[in-house]
């Protein structure tokens, strides 16, 4: 008798993946040019009708569901979770800010999750136990689909300020993480394995060429650098994808897993905008979320400055309207020579010409203290060259500061150096000391993020500001009608 004709049926399984990454607390809709976009409402409902229409379908998130929304802040997360366990996502994993309210409050977030939420390369220092559960095989129509998820090394800066807890925190190497797990776990048969990473796209692609065949992994879902590419990105044969940054697109695979070589046969892959015309809302979670708002509105909603126009921040790795603005309050507050503001502080691309509390605190929402020191001029320099050298040159690991007004300082691509730094007209004297302030978060991180030893710092250094924040709200309150330029305080040439 001949060999039975195999069931392809069984064998080749459809699978719908969506995916989000760096939601970032963006609840709410918003009009752009006339029509609804986003919002978790119409999120939710776009899922639940592709769970409906399709047979097999999973919801996964990679990373920072938190900060950027004045509920987020308000309830410090709590609030992030209820609506998340209302969305049901099906995995998870944690990003850098899901560490913002401290080390404890996210384990206590974590148990308050409906869903799980996996990360194989975040340890506790003095037993070498992982912090949660690394990985996790989600069964469905006969299929096993492992994900296992990996953190970005900036959750240390983050919990480096935790004094009890921030110093017993480990990143293991991921690519250790992903071996011991796979070469463990090969017994569970999987038929297809996902990384759910929070590393940064530029991260993801070098992750996947020290990945080894053997390892079987099939497909990497990225955050954090909040990249939306048009097509995925190859490498060492591993599709690679994010959805950008917040609700207003979902990320969907449409698969064929081959369940008996255990791969994907095919896919198709593209981003999903958010839009009233096909996405319905999720009554029951826009009722809750209408709840949240009602209790933060009347806290958040007065007025606390009225600026000139509206001043906008587009890009992290440049000097922006806004980031003069907050960069030259500092200044003026804390006399000093010159104030680095950490241009990752700023989270929305707009601000004003009305600004109330709560535009303020989405704009601006790290509470952090200012720091105030003296630093040689050839130290000043030795900082900005290491800024203009990790953003445009090595910008897996990029750190950049807005600087105040005043400043003037122009970095040579083609020679890869700063060829001129100036304050006030006058060239910076590499003997000659000048007064910086600083964040505290951006000084606890100074030799990581640019190579500056701490210890440069360290001289007389001193606490000027318990709150950042207050001082810019203050300060706005009291200075109606303020206006900002981008000046040519830091430029690039060639």
């Amino acid at each position: 008798m001949g060999k039975k004709k195999e069931n392809s049926k069984e064998r080749f399984k459809n699978l719908t993946l969506l995916h989000s990454n760096d939601l970032h607390g963006d609840f709410l809709a918003e009009k752009v040019n006339r029509e609804l976009v986003g919002g978790v409402s119409m999120l939710s409902g776009y899922i639940d009708k592709v769970r409906n229409e399709e047979k097999n379908v999973i919801y996964a998130i990679a990373g920072d569901m938190f900060r950027g929304s004045v509920i987020d802040s308000e309830y410090k997360g709590i609030s992030t979770i209820e609506i998340m366990n209302l969305i049901g996502p099906d995995i998870a994993t944690i990003g850098n800010h899901e560490v913002d309210y401290g080390i404890a409050h996210l384990l206590f977030i974590e148990k308050c999750a409906t869903f799980p939420i996996i990360n194989a390369n975040m340890y506790i220092a003095t037993n070498n136990h992982r912090m949660f559960r690394p990985y996790r095989v989600i069964k469905i129509d006969g299929m096993k689909i492992m994900f296992i998820g990996i953190i970005t090394e900036m959750v240390l800066s983050r919990t480096r300020m935790e004094n009890m807890i921030g110093s017993l925190i480990d990143i293991n190497d991921a690519v250790d993480e992903i071996g011991k797990i796979c070469n463990a776990y090969r017994k569970e048969d999987v038929d297809m394995t996902v990384l759910l990473t929070h590393i940064g796209f530029d991260e993801d692609k070098v992750l996947a060429s020290k990945l080894k065949k053997e390892w079987g992994i099939d497909l990497i879902i990225g955050g954090h650098s909040h990249t939306l590419p048009d097509e995925p990105e190859i490498v060492n044969g591993i599709p690679i994808v994010q959805a950008g940054i917040g609700t207003n697109q979902i990320g969907r695979f449409d698969m064929i897993i081959d369940t008996k070589k255990k791969r994907i046969a095919s896919y198709k892959w593209k981003t999903i905008p958010i839009k009233e015309e096909y996405c319905p809302r999720d009554n029951q979670l826009e009722s809750l979320i209408n709840t949240y708002k009602k209790e933060v509105d009347g806290k958040y909603g007065r007025i606390v400055t009225r600026l000139n126009r509206q001043i906008t921040h587009p890009e992290r790795t440049r000097e922006t309207e806004a980031g003069n603005l907050m960069a030259d309050i500092h200044k003026e507050v804390s006399g000093v020579d010159i104030m680095f503001l950490g241009s990752g502080s700023l989270r929305k691309k707009r601000l004003g010409p009305v600004v109330s509390l709560g535009d303020l605190t989405e704009f601006y929402p790290y509470d952090d203290e200012i720091y105030v020191t003296e630093l040689k001029g050839k130290t000043i320099k030795k900082f900005i060259s290491n800024m203009f050298r990790n953003a445009y040159i090595e910008p897996i690991s990029s750190e950049f500061y807005q600087v105040s007004y005043g400043c003037e300082f122009i970095w040579s691509m083609s020679e890869q150096k700063l060829i001129k730094a100036e304050l006030d007209g006058d060239k910076i004297k590499d003997d000659k000391k000048y007064t910086v302030g600083i964040q505290r978060y951006h000084y606890e991180n100074v030799e990581k993020n640019l190579g500056v030893k701490k210890k440069e710092f360290d001289k007389d250094i001193r606490c000027t500001a318990t709150s950042g924040f207050q001082v810019v709200e203050e300060y706005l309150s009291t200075h109606m009608h303020m206006d900002s330029m981008v000046e040519g305080r830091l430029k690039i040439v060639d």
